[in-house]
């Protein structure tokens, strides 16, 4: 048989259960799925293939995955920074948003990012934005995977100056998209605890489970989120969501700085999953997430980089090795999250963030060939003696 490609002379770093190596590695690729995972010997001849790709001694490995973004949003990127997050959000974002977005904006805004994203390694990231529909085609024409989700707030916004009718467009965008196209996944982005009310984020949510996609939504990112919750009667933006019924193992919820060791057992109970997107909370001020307690807890933890109005990049590269040392040095432990568990972060367990480990995020039998190759024939890269500690730190 011959393939369809076949990528070879590489180390090879699963990123599967076992996080297993491969010196020399040999992927086989047909239709887009994964077929034949080998270690290349030099005696016998390669695979027939339609293309060949020598890696050239570059770490071959799962393409990354940024679970938290908004892609349209690089048209702000540098328009406000060095403020609080709700000065930032009203008196710059919002109003940005109000002047400035429509198809045209959203659409160019989404090829910029998708571009960003694709040439520094991440392959599937998780969209909340407005005018979603204008997301997933530009993502479509430049071949991006994602789970992209329709905005929902309690106020006017691009694309629903109608409050009411929110729910209605949300609707429509899943219906749409749903197992419509094989890189698009439609979702359901609830902006947050404060900006949408209980009714709002129940009737979301139920969208979400009928459809069996992801809710997402922002949550505890500040330390005075509790007190702007209509209604919330002092308790903990989690514990809300809590006792709203809205905690579930379809959840990703965004941030997670500001928790309680209640928090905690709410997400873990529940099978909720957590979006850590350290440099966008490190430039906001809004505080370091309790990471390590999270995994103990055996919480699902993906990588993001909200978006790149408020970090102010898409690079997961960058974002990794920000993680490990930024909660390092925050716990005074220099083995708090090793550069193998912060890698799978942005891999394996992002995809299982998103609700997408089935498909992608390790290289298995069967997998989306999502696959990327890193040049490692650089000064910096040289000598290599940890293919996990140069992909996180060098």
């Amino acid at each position: 048989m011959t393939l369809d490609m076949v990528i070879y002379n590489g180390p090879l770093l699963t990123e599967n259960d076992n996080d297993e190596l491969i010196a020399d590695g040999l992927i086989g690729i047909q239709n887009g799925q994964i077929v034949a995972i080998e270690h290349r010997s030099s005696d016998e001849p390669l695979p027939e293939a339609g293309e060949m790709i020598d890696a050239r001694g570059g770490l071959i490995l799962p393409g990354l995955v940024n679970t938290h973004t908004h892609l349209p949003m690089s048209l702000f990127r540098g328009l406000a920074d060095d403020l609080p997050l709700e000065t930032w959000l009203n008196e710059y974002i919002f109003p940005a948003e109000s002047r400035h977005i429509n198809p045209e904006t959203v659409r160019v805004g989404t090829l910029l990012s998708a571009a960003e994203l694709l040439l520094s390694g991440t392959t599937t990231c998780c969209d909340g934005y407005f005018y979603e529909e204008h997301v997933a085609e530009a993502l479509t024409t430049i071949g991006l995977r994602a789970v992209v989700g329709q905005g929902v707030v309690d106020f006017p916004a691009p694309g629903v100056p109608d409050p009411t009718q929110k729910i209605e467009i949300a609707a429509n965008f899943v219906d749409r998209y749903k197992n419509r196209h094989p890189l698009i996944t439609p979702s359901v982005f609830c902006h947050s605890p404060y900006t949408c009310g209980p009714d709002t984020l129940k009737s979301a949510k139920q969208l979400a489970t009928n459809s069996d996609i992801l809710f997402q939504i922002h949550a505890a990112e500040t330390p005075t989120e509790a007190a702007r919750i209509p209604n919330g009667q002092g308790r903990s933006p989690i514990g809300y969501l809590h006792d709203l019924g809205l905690l579930d193992s379809h959840t990703l919820l965004v941030h997670c700085v500001h928790l309680s060791e209640a928090d905690i057992e709410f997400i873990a109970a529940s099978g909720a999953k957590v979006s850590h997107n350290p440099e966008s909370n490190m430039k906001l001020a809004a505080g370091v997430a309790p990471v390590p307690s999270l995994l103990t807890a055996n919480v699902v933890v993906g990588l993001g980089t909200d978006g790149s109005a408020s970090n102010n990049n898409l690079d997961l590269f960058q974002e990794m090795d920000t993680v490990a040392k930024l909660h390092k040095v925050i716990n005074q432990d220099p083995t708090v999250l090793d550069v193998r568990r912060v890698l799978k972060m942005a891999t394996i367990e992002g995809a299982r963030a998103i609700g997408c480990e089935d498909r992608i995020g390790s290289i298995e039998f069967g997998k989306q060939a999502d696959i990327i190759v890193v040049d490692v024939r650089r000064p910096h890269l040289t000598p290599l003696y940890n293919p996990w500690s140069h992909l996180v730190y060098s």
